[in-house]
This record gives structure tokens, sequence and C-alpha cells, in this order.
């Protein structure tokens, strides 16, 4: 039996899948936070790799290297890096370096850009294996990602960030993370536009919580003011933004500003579409697969953009136990399937 885990680590969550023979059996999402000090990242692949036991080989991708724990991108990758393979007990780790595949830890110091929030690439990989034409839209609690797939292989511009943010293939902008006020210079409020308060006051997972929308477990990190959870929570966070306490409106006015700033978000998701259709990179009948947290979210987003849907759970070779979580944890089970087909040929 074969046995690969694959690690997908990012700057708000760790992701690992168990791969058993090709398939996957068990998957993890751990809060890890490294801007709130990288000692939690250990902590969470040490907790990740004693629940899901002993395996032959370790896939690694991150997203984590981005961090402000960090000094640069480079010293990211290998400051997470050496922390997984001091925790792996000997067990060989090979991490993903997009088109270079995978590489073995002692080749990581000249591949760091490579390395460096890769995982995007690794989904599209294995959706690119089972679909000719696609477009892949992973959304996350912190970013959406946007990958083309044309003639059976992925057809993206970009490698890192950078480039993949002046493409339109990511979008800095999730299910809870960031900032609800991206791009929006005016708001409606109690009938009145307003322009909003530029300040740390919520974040995304306010919007959703406001609209039913916020899925189980993608929200880990602490609010905005450090106060609860709750709906009425979220709403005065929101009402923050609009200079105001959430007695100066109903609870459906705040309602009608979250749906405004959800659909500001969307729409910002929609103009990369466009950006990416207007350079001939997706076809016209080519369907949005939906990945990641969000993918509910993205099922939506399919609908107004009048193509059919696939969930990328259809593409990743999953126990039906497991097939929910691989889906919300795509670049994780798609590393840790893509070594265990590897392993196989060999």
């Amino acid at each position: 039996m074969t046995s690969v885990i694959g690690f997908d680590i990012g700057g708000a969550h760790l992701k690992a899948a168990l791969a058993r023979d090709g398939r996957i059996v068990e998957v993890l999402l751990l809060p890890c936070n490294p801007h709130y000090g990288v000692a939690r990242l250990e902590g969470a692949l040490e907790e990740a790799l004693a629940r899901l036991g002993a395996a032959e080989r370790l896939a690694v991708t991150m997203t984590a290297e981005l961090s402000d724990a960090f000094a640069t991108r480079a010293a990211g990758v290998a400051t997470i890096a050496s922390a997984l393979v001091r925790r792996a007990n000997g067990v060989e780790a090979l991490f993903y370096a997009g088109e270079a595949g995978f590489l073995p830890f002692a080749a990581i110091g000249d591949v760091a850009q490579a390395i460096a929030s890769a995982n995007w690439r690794a989904s599209a990989e294995l959706v690119a294996r089972r679909i000719p034409e696609a477009l892949l839209v992973d959304m996350g609690s912190t970013t959406t990602d946007l990958v083309p797939v044309s003639s059976g292989r992925v057809s993206a511009l970009g490698g890192g960030d950078a480039e993949r943010l002046a493409n339109g293939e990511l979008a800095y902008t999730g299910v809870s993370r960031g900032d609800p006020l991206a791009g929006v210079t005016l708001a409606p409020v109690a009938g009145r536009w307003t322009p909003p308060a530029r300040e740390n006051f919520a974040t995304m997972a306010d919007v959703r919580r406001v609209l039913g929308d916020l899925p189980e477990d993608a929200d880990a990190e602490p609010t905005a003011d450090g106060r609860g959870k709750s709906v009425a929570e979220s709403i005065a966070r929101l009402a923050r933004l609009a200079g105001r306490d959430a007695v100066e409106a109903s609870p459906a006015q705040w309602r009608a500003f979250a749906d405004f700033l959800a659909r500001a978000q969307m729409r910002s998701i929609e103009d990369r579409i466009a950006l990416l259709r207007s350079r001939g990179a997706v076809t016209e009948d080519a369907p949005i697969v939906g990945a990641g947290v969000g993918r509910a979210l993205v099922a939506r987003l399919a609908l107004s953009e009048g193509r059919a849907y696939r969930d990328v759970a259809d593409f990743i070779d999953a126990t039906p136990q497991a097939a929910k979580a691989a889906a919300d944890c795509a670049p994780a089970a798609a590393v840790a399937l893509l070594v265990a087909r590897r392993q196989a040929l060999l």
C-alpha cells in the first residue's frame, strides 16, 4: 500500500490530505496563522503528522511564505520547509515547484521563487488531466485563483503572485479574510450613498456571516475587534465601516449593506474573468470548475456567467467520506495524488 500526505501550508490554514493507493482517504484543515508567530505553524504541522500517521512520502506546497512573519518570500520558503522536514522523522519530503515538478529538500534553495505560492497549479494539473477546457476558480479563505485550462494543459501566463495579479489570474479576496471595502468607493447605507471608513473594522467573514454564506470551519482568524462571531456582532463591525452604530439602521438594512459588499467582491472576480476572456484564455463553452471552501459561491458565479459548473470533487479520487474536504483543500489533495501517481510509475 502506497501512502502520501499532501500539505498545502497557507497563511491562515494548514491543509493536509492523506492518499492511500492513489485515493484521498482523510483530510485535515487546521489553523496555523504564522503571522501570530511561527510556533503556531509548527504546532499545526506536528498535529497534522500525529493525526494522519505514518506515510511513505510527504508532498508539500505552500502560500504562507508571503506572510509578514518572514522578511522575504525566499526566507519563508526555507523556514517552512525546514520546519516540516524537522518533524518528518526521516520521511522524504518533496516540494512542489510548479512546472519544475517535485523537488527534494536539498534542492529548494535554488528554486524558492518557483515553490512560493505554486499551490494553484497542482490543482489545475489534476483538472487538466481530466477535462480539456475549463476555468478553475478556487476560492479559499484569503484569495481566489483563476486558472485557465486549454487543450488539456494549464495555460496560465503567471507563475508567481505578482504576475498572476497583473494577469487576472489571482484575486486577493476570499471567503473570510481580507478587506470588505476593496474596490468600493461609495456604498448605499440607509438610503444614502456613503463613502466608507477605510479602517480594519471588519472582514469578509462578517459580510458572509450576516448573509448566511460563511462555510463551516472557514473562519479561523480572530475578529477585527476581538469580540465574538455572532451575526449581531458582525453587524456591529460592518456598521463601523459606514461610520455608524448598528442601532442606526435595521437588521434588514445592514443585510442590504452586506449584500452590496458581497456583490462588489464577486464583481471583482467577474472582472478578472473578463480579462481572461479578452486574451482568449477561456473558450466560450468552457465550464467553471469550483474549488475551495468558497466553491458554493463559485457555483453562483458560474450561473451568472452563463457557464456550466463542475465541482473539483469530480476530478479528485477520494473516498465518499473524504470527498468534500478534499475539494475544500484541493491543492493538498492534488499534490498528494500527483506524487502518488509519480510513485506508481517508478
